[in-house]
Formats: C-alpha cells, sequence, structure tokens
C-alpha cells in the first residue's frame, strides 16, 4: 500500500473512519473540541473534602469544601453523575483556590457505571483550608 496524502502524521489511506471516530458535542470554529453551555454544570462540596457530590453533567466545576487539610492528608470523594459509565474516561484538574503551586495532587481513581471517585492529596508539609475549584470532564466511549 502506498501513503500517498499525508494528514499530519497520519495517512489518507489508513482506516480512521468507524471505531476510532472522535465525537463531541460542539466542534468550534477554531477547531477545538468541547460541550456545549448544556452538558455543563457546577456543584459545591458540603460539609469536608470526603463528602460526594451529585452532578448529572458531562462537564464542570466541583467546588470544595474549604475543610482543613493537614500535611499530607490524603481524601476521597465519590461523584455521583448519571452521565458516567465504567467504560468512561474522567479527565480531572484543579483550576483555581489552591493556595501554593505543588501543595495537591489529584486523580480519578474509579469510574463505574453511574459515579467516579477522585483522590484529593495534599503533598505539601503545611495545613491548608482552600476552596479548590476542580473541572472535570467525561470522555465517553460510545457503544458500537
Amino acid at each position: 500500500m502506498s501513503f500517498t496524502k499525508p494528514i499530519g502524521v497520519a495517512y489518507l489511506d489508513q482506516d480512521i473512519i468507524g471505531a476510532d471516530t472522535v465525537n463531541a458535542s460542539v466542534v468550534y470554529a477554531a477547531s477545538q473540541l468541547g460541550y456545549t453551555n448544556a452538558g455543563y454544570g457546577t456543584v459545591t462540596q458540603q460539609n469536608n473534602k470526603a463528602t460526594g457530590v451529585t452532578i448529572n453533567k458531562t462537564a464542570g466545576t466541583i467546588t470544595t469544601a474549604n475543610a482543613q487539610m493537614a500535611p499530607s492528608a490524603k481524601v476521597a470523594f465519590i461523584v455521583t453523575n448519571s452521565q458516567a459509565s465504567a467504560l468512561d474516561t474522567v479527565i480531572v484538574n484543579i483550576a483555581s483556590g489552591a493556595t501554593a503551586t505543588f501543595a495537591y495532587l489529584i486523580a480519578v481513581v474509579t469510574v463505574t457505571d453511574g459515579a467516579f471517585t477522585i483522590n484529593l492529596d495534599n503533598v505539601s508539609s503545611n495545613a491548608y483550608t482552600d476552596t479548590l475549584k476542580i473541572n472535570f470532564a467525561i470522555l465517553h466511549v460510545l457503544p458500537a
């Protein structure tokens, strides 16, 4: 097979249609993938940073409680979300609110049908009572 028409790192001759298709709610004019406002939501955590939240959107922002996290403390909380399925990938990041750079590590550790779990670690040697804004987005695996 000859490679006749380069399109970046792939070639037109290769099969990139079908199961390898990337879908999104919106393709912006600047060629960016994203979600519509209807797919975005916000929720505020109550009590402490281990308290679960419910947000049934594909993307959004979770505002954490301002409860103190001791040095080297770790918490996990469940995000109940009807949009999540066990085959999906959930991306999270701290958007704002951290007092110190490099104070926290964040990760999604489980994804199930209807929920995912976020771990938040204070990796610093200081206690913080930060109110963090955590952004998330669910990348869906679409059924065949």
